[in-house]
């Protein structure tokens, strides 16, 4: 089955993690060249998922000379994003109760009446609520990706899930020997046999 790519957020956390896990400054070719190779970010898509983290104000820029640079650190990443999240749960929480309210205006003028401009009107304000109140969510959810504590544990998780891959493909190395000295098999009729790919190696 083809693999699927990564999503938008997926692409601004793994970016991040860049960062986070060397705390370096860098330009926007030597990410366009880094990104591809260490976290599967096609170099095409860099440019638009720095600015976004720019904007956001997750990653930090300034112009010196000809060129612009780029840098963000856990601690500043992590105070941004609480401020963010604290913005959007408010705004989140606002939108809930004029939400609330309106849908008691909604079934009080059902009350002994028929369709009326009013209760049209209302009707519209709560759809828009509703739509707005899914977009905060979503904002939400987005900087949640970008947490310095969830970027970490992704990186962690990786390097148990790549442990693992090594411990499996040393073991496959293992019985291989192992056959072609008690029974004097060719290592390409063992592959044939079991389907283990001809490329199969340990993951860096």
């Amino acid at each position: 089955s083809k693999k699927k790519g990564l999503s938008f957020e997926e692409k601004r956390a793994r970016m991040m993690e860049i960062f986070f896990e060397t705390k370096d400054v860098f330009q926007l070719k030597d990410l366009e060249k880094i990104a591809p190779k260490e976290k599967g970010i096609t170099s095409m898509s860099v440019k638009e998922i720095l600015q976004s983290l720019v904007d956001d104000g997750m990653v930090d820029t300034d112009r010196i000379g000809t060129s612009n640079y780029f840098w963000a650190f856990p601690s500043k990443a992590l105070h941004a994003r609480k401020r963010k999240l604290e913005e959007l749960e408010s705004q989140f929480a606002e939108s809930s109760q004029k939400k609330e309210a309106l849908q008691k205006s909604i079934e009080k003028s059902k009350t002994g009446r028929e369709d009326t401009a009013e209760r049209a009107a209302l009707l519209k304000e709560l759809a828009a609520l509703r739509q707005k109140k899914e977009q905060l969510k979503t904002e939400i959810d987005k900087y949640r990706e970008c947490d310095p504590d969830v970027v970490e544990e992704m990186r962690q998780t990786n390097q148990v899930a790549k442990e693992a891959a090594n411990r499996w493909t040393d073991n496959i190395f293992s019985i291989k020997s192992w056959a072609k000295r008690k029974f004097g098999f060719e290592e390409s009729r063992i592959d044939k046999g079991f389907g283990i790919p001809e490329d199969l190696d340990y993951i860096d």
